[in-house]
């Protein structure tokens, strides 16, 4: 049979697997004390590997081989079109060859392949490019493709004679539909197959799972599933078990529920003392994991001021993100929910007049604001927050004159707090209350600030952009002392999330410790709080200080009280974990659960030992996620309208 046109499909899988298999290679060698090097597990990453890279080519070639099966042979075989099919030809080799250079940066950020990260980039294309443009030598790198893409062109076209068998050929259209369809079978056979990259599973070790899966394949593969709903992929109970579980679990001293009414978690929360109407700082820290600190034990001086301040502070040092994003640390604090499988709440479109805190510091006769670095349109930080109780003031409230230095992501964090000085004067002014939620922007790559503030140069790397914001919150602090507000405001410090989310496990707790400072130095005694704690608590804390009464869907609660529950949600976008008594029990989206005894925990790794989970352990953790999933689901974390 002669197959002369389809030259070009065979021809490029050659390639894509043999690029695949290099890419592999590389990421293997990045981080080969990471991985599980036995033969076997060696083979199994690379025999599931080879089988994910050609499902993953079959997608890639769809549009090409029913263009080969339609296009006329006059037409195939003129100058015009072999000139543009060998453009073509070159343009997709170059992407190849260009994805496998992404995939080394992806894993050397993430320790993945491409994920549901990925995807988001691609919707916030003009944040991520110029964050990739300041990051990376990207004409140096554009160059080194475009070399290797014309070697492997050149000895693929002139070295062999695939320039004669591809066009010189006369092929009935009957023979180029078969060839065609065989072809076109196999993307759709995958398809109706295959769902997500399940054979990779078979590697217990997370970085061997991560190596034997195929990059594109990856990034599609997020795309159709970055929302799963918990009843289809996870393992579930009884409704009425889980929520006649989840009241015992919430259930506090000071605390009742609002309505008999077993969905309903409206908790009634009854104030100690006088309350107080104390003005509200909230910092939230971009990527301030606790192995950044030397109150942790960090050895490196990053963060020499805010070392300090946990001594001035009440300060919180037991205390873990719920996940590994942005919006899931914002989510965590102004919804006090655990994670939702999928995208954070925040990214839902149908996220508005939540259960929020900013309804609740509203209902205080709080003037409640969201100042942002940056454009908040991003990852729909803007809409969440003006539907849930607070006003803006993002990257386009910024004058001119207010801004000393910026990057793609927003202006430096020392503009960031003048401006949040500023907004804080007014409400002062205006003889109001004020809640301030600050998200920082400095500590994320590129990692570039003004020069001249710290001994690290600016664009050298994370440990810059920790030192800096430690920097301009010092400054921040000296500035703030000066105003009339300072002695009536307290000041929440608060990372959004830790600094990376690699590890061999799934959900490797050490990563996920964050610190919590709560400083006001005219209100608060300064002392540690070692109680194992959630971001889910900092708000229900926060109220508890305040002395407030209020009414709420909470899942936290006051780490001050003495039945405060001791425990931590960890998750990224499809595992879910519940960490507590030194144990981690983890749910999996295939509807299995772990379960994982901590053994050895620094401030850099942990050492676990997998064991049966308990009958508790299970329900508890299923009961936690089971019902965050179906309140949100059945929209039972609304405000109540008036």
């Amino acid at each position: 049979m002669n197959t002369g046109r389809f030259k070009f499909a065979t021809n490029f899988i050659v390639i894509f697997l043999l690029v695949s298999f290099i890419t592999r290679v590389v990421l293997l060698g990045m981080t080969y004390s990471q991985v599980d090097m036995s033969v076997w597990e060696l083979f199994k990453v690379f025999s599931i590997g080879v089988f994910y890279d050609f499902v993953a080519v079959s997608y890639y070639l769809i549009a090409f081989i029913i263009y080969l099966i339609f296009v006329p042979r006059r037409i195939f075989n003129s100058k015009v079109h072999k000139v543009i099919s060998l453009l073509i030809y070159f343009a997709v080799i170059y992407t190849v060859v260009f994805n496998g250079f992404s995939e080394y940066f992806f894993w050397e950020e993430f320790g993945k392949r491409f994920n549901f990260i990925a995807v988001d980039y691609l919707v916030y294309t003009h944040e991520v490019i110029h964050n990739i443009l300041e990051s990376y030598p990207i004409p140096l790198l554009l160059v080194i493709i475009f070399i290797l893409t014309a070697g492997i062109f050149y000895y693929n076209h002139k070295k062999t004679h695939f320039h004669k068998d591809a066009f010189e050929c006369e092929m009935p259209f009957g023979q180029r539909l078969k060839i065609g369809l065989v072809y076109l079978a196999l993307p759709l056979l995958f398809f109706m197959v295959l769902d997500k990259q399940t054979l990779t599973h078979t590697c217990p070790n997370k970085f061997n799972q991560e190596l034997a899966k195929n990059g594109l394949y990856s990034l599609f593969s997020a795309f159709r599933h970055n929302e799963l709903d918990y009843d289809e992929f996870y393992k579930t109970l009884d409704n009425k078990k889980v929520f006649s579980n989840l009241h015992t679990l919430l259930k506090r001293k000071e605390r009742t529920f609002k309505t008999n009414n077993l969905y309903d978690i409206t908790q009634v929360v009854k104030g100690n003392g006088s309350p107080k109407k104390y003005n509200i700082v909230l910092i939230m820290v971009e990527s301030l994991s606790a192995e950044f600190l030397g109150v942790y034990g960090d050895k490196r001086g990053l963060t020499p001021h805010l070392d300090k301040l946990a001594r001035k502070s009440l300060f919180f040092n037991n205390l873990y993100a719920t996940g590994t994003r942005t919006v899931r640390g914002m989510e965590a604090v102004t919804l006090s929910l655990p994670p939702t499988p999928g995208r954070s709440i925040v990214k839902r479109p149908d996220c508005q007049n939540m259960n929020s805190v900013g309804f609740i510091f509203k209902k205080l006769g709080y003037e409640n604001k969201f100042i942002y670095a940056g454009h908040g349109y991003f990852d729909n930080m803007n809409y969440f927050f003006s539907h849930n109780g607070f006003d803006i003031v993002d990257r386009f409230d910024f004058k001119d004159s207010e801004v000393t230095f910026s990057n793609v992501w927003g202006v430096c964090d020392e503009d960031l707090f003048n401006k949040v000085s500023k907004e804080a004067d007014k409400s002062y002014q205006h003889k109001k209350p004020f809640f301030s939620f600050v998200m920082t922007t400095s500590n994320h790559r590129p990692y570039t600030y003004p020069d001249g503030k710290i001994d690290i140069p600016s664009h050298t790397g994370r440990s810059g952009g920790v030192k800096y914001t430690d920097y301009a919150i010092n400054k921040f602090f000296k500035e703030a002392s000066k105003k009339p507000w300072f002695d009536n405001t307290i000041f929440v410090i608060v990372a959004d999330h830790n600094g990376g989310s690699a590890g061999k496990t799934a959900l490797p707790v050490w990563r996920y410790k964050i610190p919590l400072f709560v400083y006001a130095p005219k209100i608060i005694q300064p002392r540690t709080v070692s109680k194992l704690s959630s971001q889910v608590d900092i708000m229900p804390t926060l109220l508890g200080i305040l002395g407030q009464s209020y009414e709420a869907k909470f899942y936290g609660d006051d780490i001050l009280k003495p039945d405060h529950r001791e425990r931590a949600f960890i998750g990224n976008y499809q595992k879910l974990g519940l960490f507590r008594n030194n144990t981690l029990t983890a749910l999996s989206p295939d509807k299995s659960v772990q379960n994982y005894k901590v053994t050895k925990q620094t401030l850099y790794s942990v050492e676990y030992k997998e064991e049966k989970p308990s009958s508790k352990s299970v329900e508890d953790t299923i009961t936690y996620y089971q019902s965050a999933s179906y309140l949100y689901k059945h929209n039972l974390l609304r405000q109540k309208r008036p």
